[in-house]
């Protein structure tokens, strides 16, 4: 009997430790998220995705970016950093960098190689861009490495950031339906990868019509289809069904990152990725993260009022059903940890706008460097002029020095002519930023998304509304509400039901993880935790 007892005590022991900390935690990032969406969209999703993690878990309605540029490859390097692009590094998804005086894309690395297909860059890929630790580098610190950490996107940013600098992997999609990998992480994908990419499962996706999920009266909540401010799909006028087998034989795999089913195949990878490296079955915690990117495609080209990204969302709230159903079979309900967000929300389409009687345009920014070009050559007789990218104005120091010129002065010449421009609200010169104070909201934002080794001599602030792209679609980038307000869910393990419509900033999410897991917090962060969930 004394026996008996003994062997349940220990049990129960054995029972409570297990329950300490989650099996798994899957971050999720869906990509260019309004918060927006989950209210207009609301009637018509089912009662086991999104609604789900909100009824049943917590809802932080009001949580903000805190930084511009609201780019992919900031927004993701900030949700598991803790810390913004002005520490981090990733000061874009692509930029001119004034150190190197080229440009950088976010992951590159020429050091590594392709494995998974033939591609040759697709692959060149790693973290070391990435300046500050993640919260899965911790987790990985603190489990002595026997935690996995598994990075899964369309995008290869997506995958590789979240990853962080200890990944056991980081898988993204090739435009030959192959998830492939780098030499970063191992001489060759493991055997169950090579497996899935085999059996070609994009197939299923691209050898079938685009069709509306649902009747298409339940569209009401979107402008009509084939409407002027949509874009074309890979040259075919917007408008459903649309044939992506026709799509995929005048193109590549690819295609798939356009459609909806991008997310769905993601989805399938990843179960496959929990299912092979037996993530969540031991009481070692595992991290996932995962990166729907279709969402991103499908609103940049067709834009936030169609009824092709409804849609897409539809069907996203289906996948993450399905999801969270197989977490529930394979972890175990109360066993695993889930964070949904963004890592940008998006703008409304310009020309709609317009449309609508609000004075707004959309600007080319080949336009605005040919415009500072032609300026500095009326005003100085030369072009003074490195670089405009990313909101950032670049100077050919070594020209403004060989003519005699103050470098100040320059700065302070294009700053008032940049100012004097309709789409400009700010125009900022480097020092303005490094001396950033509370009393300038938007400079401060400026300044956390500002590296002064790599970023330019001004930044300037399009007004509300305005955006840098075309006449169709949507884009992100900006400091203003209709980029930074993104939904933030936690669901799951020791999270109790309940709301918040106070501000939050995005950069509290990894420390509040880490707390949870009570482990170390990001290397950069500054510790600001959501009290809420962690039941203070």
């Amino acid at each position: 009997m004394k026996k008996a007892i003994a062997f349940i005590i220990v049990l129960v022991s054995l029972t409570s430790k297990a329950q300490d900390k989650p099996k798994l935690v899957v971050g999720i990032v869906v990509d260019q998220m309004k918060m927006e969406y989950l209210y207009r969209f609301s009637n018509d999703f089912s009662d086991n995705g999104f609604k789900r993690l909100m009824n049943e878990g917590f809802t932080f309605h009001n949580t903000h970016y805190n930084y511009m540029p609201t780019y992919t490859a900031p927004g993701h390097a900030s949700v598991y950093t803790g810390t913004t692009p002005a520490v981090h590094g990733i000061v874009g998804n692509e930029w001119f960098n004034k150190a190197t005086g080229k440009e950088t894309y976010c992951t590159d690395d020429e050091s590594v190689s392709t494995i998974g297909d033939n591609s040759d860059k697709e692959g060149k890929m790693s973290p070391r861009n990435l300046q500050s630790s993640t919260m899965t580098d911790e987790l990985k610190l603190a489990t002595n490495f026997k935690g996995k950490v598994i990075g899964i996107s369309i995008k290869d940013r997506g995958a590789i950031l979240p990853a962080g600098h200890f990944a056991d992997w980081a898988f993204w999609y090739s435009k030959t339906g192959a998830f492939i990998s780098s030499t970063y992480y191992g001489e060759k994908l493991p055997d169950w990868a090579t497996q899935f990419n085999s059996e070609k499962h994009y197939l299923k996706y691209l050898s079938k019509n685009w069709e509306l999920l649902k009747p298409k009266e339940t569209y009401n909540e979107s402008l009509n289809d084939n409407n002027p401010y949509e874009g074309k799909l890979y040259k075919k006028a917007p408008f459903m069904p649309y044939n992506l087998q026709d799509m995929y034989d005048a193109n590549d795999a690819g295609v798939l990152r356009s459609t909806p089913f991008g997310n769905n195949l993601l989805a399938d990878f990843a179960k496959k990725a929990i299912e092979s490296e037996n993530l969540g079955k031991d009481n070692i915690t595992d991290f996932l993260a995962i990166s729907f990117s279709s969402t991103d495609y499908v609103g940049h080209l067709l834009g936030p009022r169609s009824i092709e990204l409804q849609d897409t969302y539809l069907r996203l709230d289906e996948t993450i059903a399905d999801f969270l159903a197989y977490l529930d079979k394979t972890v175990g309900k109360g066993n695993y940890l889930v964070f949904l967000t963004a890592d940008h929300a998006g703008a409304e389409n310009v020309t709609y706008l317009k449309d609508n009687r609000y004075k707004v345009d959309n600007i080319n920014y080949k336009n605005i460097q040919k415009e500072l070009k032609e300026f500095s050559e009326k005003t100085y007789g030369e072009d003074l002029l490195l670089n405009y990218s990313n909101f950032n104005v670049f100077f050919d120091k070594d020209k403004v020095k060989s003519k005699g010129l103050n470098l100040q002065e320059v700065k302070q010449t294009f700053k008032d002519y940049l100012q004097k421009q309709d789409y400009i609200k700010r125009a900022y010169t480097e020092e303005e930023v490094a001396n950033a104070n509370a009393t300038d909201y938007y400079l401060n934002f400026v300044a956390k998304g500002y590296d002064p080794t790599q970023n330019g001599e001004l930044v300037v602030i399009f007004k509300p509304g305005y955006v840098e792209y075309s006449a169709t679609g949507t884009t992100h980038g900006s400091p203003y509400s209709y980029d930074t307000h993104v939904p933030l869910l936690f669901y799951g393990w020791n999270i109790k039901k309940g709301q918040s419509h106070d501000r939050k900033e995005i950069t509290q999410i990894a420390p509040t993880i880490t707390q949870m897991l009570k482990i170390t917090m990001p290397n950069s962060s500054d510790g600001k935790v959501l009290l809420e969930v962690l039941g203070k």
